[in-house]
């Protein structure tokens, strides 16, 4: 095996060491948002809440007794933000990639709304002030037509 074979090999192997990693860390944070989201992890945490403040006479409310909670939460809130950020963000990517092709769909749709997350703040202000004069004219005609500002641009 000459060394570029044993490069692209150990390539993929990082590569696939990677895939791995990120689809437990996906089914992970998955399930981490569905268990964590439910009514009985709520529970959970307000009776954790509940026991340490009745542990409080115990401990004579000491410093280390205040320390205990503050860590905890700080920790368990620095880790929920990346757990929440990537179930957040798989679903707004699921959400785009239905309403795109929901787009591609509609007959008469404008093409061009697909992929508007790409867009600069000029071009989605722009966009949004087209859509403000499309819905004051369809007030104003009593009408809901959504291709007549789309065939004027044409």
């Amino acid at each position: 095996m000459n060394k570029t074979d044993e490069k692209v090999k150990e390539n993929e192997q990082e590569r696939d060491f990677f895939c791995v990693v990120s689809d437990a860390f996906r089914i992970f944070a998955r399930h981490s948002a569905v268990m964590l989201g439910s009514a009985w992890a709520f529970g959970g945490a307000v009776f954790v809440i509940l026991v340490w403040i009745l542990t409080g006479p115990t401990f004579h409310f000491s410093d280390t007794w205040q320390l205990i909670i503050n860590t905890a939460t700080t920790i368990i809130t620095f880790l929920m933000v990346f757990l929440i950020q990537n179930t957040q963000n798989r679903d707004a990517k699921a959400v785009h990639l239905k309403l795109d092709e929901m787009i591609r769909a509609l007959k008469g749709a404008r093409n061009k709304l697909v992929d508007l997350e790409d867009l600069s703040d000029e071009e989605l202000k722009k966009l949004e002030e087209q859509f403000q004069r499309l819905r004051k004219k369809a007030e104003h005609d009593g009408s809901r037509s959504r291709n007549a500002e789309s065939a004027k641009s044409r």
